[in-house]
């Protein structure tokens, strides 16, 4: 399902690139202090929820208008401490380090869950900045129980590490993209013990994602599945996103930042290759209105009258920091992370004290099931520390 090509969108999609040349860096220091201002409350509102019900440990979104919090399985579970790490890191402030601690250690029971995919989410974004900050051996002992319990989800056939237990109706071994997120838990799980295996795992899952995912134009498939027996693809489709053939916007920006990861970690020049064509086609993308934040699907018939995903702008500055370090177009992925993370500042922040102390409003999650549609969603505000962390440098490291 191929956009249609609008000469006047394309063309202002043309100038907004141009545009980039003349972003404005960002201001760390002026975005921190509402958002930090915000993450006070969104701690305080938590902590409170927690103290009623023990089994939630971490803020997700807002349901009707109400702060939702989930347990430790759930795949956000990670990013509210990870934020905390950030807040840290980016402030200096010793105020951050206990609760960074407290919803870290919260986590700890994931570290076995051999029923998730997203323990990269889980456990890396939470202990893994934590260790990253402090060295704490403790943390580095999580690290390496969890990617030894992702392991257990690949499937050497295949190539490729399972997403999804639900719905056995619909596939047999299906494999998300959002599934790249999580291999950079099994490469630092390599470098903490000097076994390969993890590191072979997410060379294999993100080298048959590469052959499997794409499209000609280095847009992305949501669901790919596949035969476990024999490793065929019986099927690519979509769950969140518009239609099986169209481009969901979150799922553009996580294969980004995955395989910028992935040349972080091997050098590979296909994976850095394979990040700038999807940098070019989100970049370049007709549907890409002119602050970059983008509309949830690039194909949806009813933009400009569609709702847009700050999380995915957030992923996506973040990736193109990154990204900028490695690249001969660097410099002007760096102004474009800038102009998207300046809008993101300017337009997409909540007010003061407003939506429960969440840092950024109008995300989408799952539009075609009519859940967090223009709410704010955790992992948009983890996405815009991570990407204000990675404005002063480039990199994360």
């Amino acid at each position: 399902m191929k956009p249609k090509i609008n000469l006047t969108l394309a063309l202002a999609t043309l100038l907004c690139l141009n545009t980039t040349v003349n972003a404005q860096q960002v201001n760390v220091a002026r975005a921190l202090v509402p958002a930090e201002k915000q993450v006070n409350l969104l701690l305080e509102k938590s902590e409170a929820a927690i103290a009623k019900d023990t089994k939630l440990i971490a803020p997700r979104t807002l349901e009707n208008g109400q702060l939702k919090l989930v347990a430790g399985r759930d795949w956000t579970s990670g990013f509210f401490s990870g934020m905390l790490w950030y807040l840290y890191e980016l402030t200096k402030d010793p105020k951050w380090l206990a609760p960074a601690r407290e919803f870290t250690q919260k986590l700890a029971p994931q570290q076995y869950n051999t029923g998730t995919h997203d323990l990269g989410f889980m456990v890396y974004c939470s202990f893994g900045n934590g260790y990253r900050l402090t060295k704490d051996t403790s943390y580095k002992a999580v690290i390496i129980q969890a990617a030894k319990s992702l392991s257990k989800r690949y499937n050497p056939v295949a190539g490729v590490i399972r997403s999804w237990d639900h719905n056995a109706d619909k596939w047999q071994f299906p494999v998300i993209i959002d599934n790249m997120m999580n291999l950079e838990l099994l490469f630092e799980a390599t470098k903490l013990t000097g076994d390969s295996s993890f590191y072979k795992i997410a060379v294999s899952h993100a080298n048959t994602t590469l052959k499997n995912h794409f499209r000609k134009d280095y847009s992305s498939f949501h669901v790919v599945d596949y035969n476990p027996q024999t490793g065929d693809v019986k099927w690519k489709g979509t769950a969140q996103g518009l239609a099986d053939t169209s481009a969901w916007a979150r799922g553009q920006a996580w294969a980004l930042y995955g395989y910028t990861m992935c040349y972080r970690e091997t050098k590979d020049k296909t994976y850095l290759k394979q990040a700038e064509g999807i940098a070019r086609f989100i970049l370049t993308n007709p549907a890409l209105p002119a602050d970059k934040v983008p509309y949830w699907d690039y194909n949806d018939p009813q933009i400009p009258a569609s709702p847009r995903d700050a999380s995915a702008a957030a992923i996506v500055a973040s990736g193109l920091y990154e990204l900028s370090g490695y690249s001969k177009e660097g410099k002007n992925y760096r102004k474009t992370a800038d102009q998207i993370l300046n809008n993101l500042t300017a337009k997409y922040t909540s007010e003061n004290r407003g939506n429960e102390g969440f840092i950024l409003a109008h995300s989408t999650g799952h539009k075609p099931a009519k859940s967090e549609i223009d709410v704010p969603i955790i992992y948009a505000d983890y996405y815009y520390l991570e990407a204000l962390a990675r404005s002063k440098s480039g990199v994360k490291f």
